[in-house]
């Protein structure tokens, strides 16, 4: 009964979250204006707030389901996209399509920013998981890898940055802080299909890679391709978090703090920790993000998320490394 209610509580924390950033923001437009067409009122939560709150839901239940994956796969309770230079990676090759002209409003035109995006997780993916494997290196040095990773990643961002065009420049720095705003329909729906077959995947393979907790050897013997199932879910997971950081640029933490709370709900399994991220993801960026509209008549301008998860995230990364170290 612990699952089937976690899973519930999870939903109705989405549905009262996507409701309430629908409803609130810093108009004052509501969810009544739903019913009045051609309004003022309507414009704003139909052509703003909805395209916003549903991309703040895709990219929360995208980034914790990655977490919760790398978490598995590598074997680190510290593995996050953001930690592990996946999202930096993927944010690179975000910046080199932008600052070369890619995008636009039609499918075919915005697919260019999220192909590059996903080729820089995957590469950064990929060096990560291949450093593990060659070196049998423990969770600290994959930890270490992976802040080296992003450092390289944000140096060549900046060299990129220099030679961008002034009028881009703005938006990139302003993307690079992860970053929420109405997303086109067409992005959104790019976004919203790369991410939920990313997200399939993982939810297919939850079972099988479960198994790798046990180790290569007896995963093996119980006849999973472990070296197959491996390259499968990190391929998600780059799909996923490319698609992610196309949109909204690297927003830190959500992969590790929401997979984190839900395996001390549910405990390890992720035939009930994946569904339960994916939930509590989307549920926990789309407060953020209300928090961040909110925010607005206070401070006069609009915070990027990805610095409120980065306050959030960051001392619970701490507090975990200290207790991983003293284990």
């Amino acid at each position: 009964m612990r699952r089937p209610a976690a899973l519930a509580a999870c939903a109705v924390a989405l549905v009262v979250a996507m409701a309430l950033a629908v409803a609130f923001g810093s108009g004052s437009a509501g969810l009544t204006d739903l019913l009045s067409p051609g309004t003022r009122g309507y414009q704003i939560v139909v052509g703003y707030r909805l395209p916003r709150v549903l991309l703040g839901a895709v990219a929360g239940a995208g980034l914790a389901a990655a977490g919760a994956a790398l978490q598995s796969v590598l074997r680190n309770p510290l593995a996050d996209p953001h930690i592990l230079g996946v999202s930096g990676g993927a944010a690179l090759g975000a910046t080199i399509a932008i600052a070369a002209g890619a995008g636009g409003g039609s499918i075919l035109a915005s697919a260019s920013v999220p192909v590059a995006s996903f080729a820089g997780g995957a590469a950064a993916t990929a060096l990560i998981a291949s450093m593990g494997r060659a070196g049998r290196t423990g969770g600290s040095a994959i930890l270490l890898a992976g802040v080296v990773l992003n450092a390289i990643a944000y140096a060549c961002i900046l060299f990129v940055e220099a030679l961008a065009e002034p009028g881009k420049l703005q938006s990139l720095v302003w993307w690079l802080m992860g970053y929420l705003d109405a997303p086109t329909w067409p992005q959104l729906a790019l976004t919203s299909a790369c991410a939920a077959a990313g997200m399939a995947i993982l939810v297919a393979d939850a079972a099988r890679i479960n198994v790798l907790a046990l180790g290569d050897e007896p995963a093996a013997s119980l006849g999973i391709d472990v070296r197959s199932l491996e390259r499968r879910a990190l391929f998600a997971c780059a799909v996923v978090v490319g698609a992610v950081v196309s949109v909204t640029g690297p927003v830190g933490f959500v992969g590790l703090v929401v997979p984190q709370a839900m395996r001390r709900i549910l405990g390890p399994d992720l035939r009930a920790l994946l569904p339960a991220s994916i939930l509590a993801g989307a549920a926990t960026l789309v407060t953020c993000d209300l928090a961040v509209r909110l925010l607005v008549p206070v401070v006069h301008t609009e915070v990027p998320v990805g610095a409120v998860t980065a306050l959030l995230g960051g001392p619970m990364f701490l507090v975990l490394l200290v207790r991983s170290k003293a284990r």
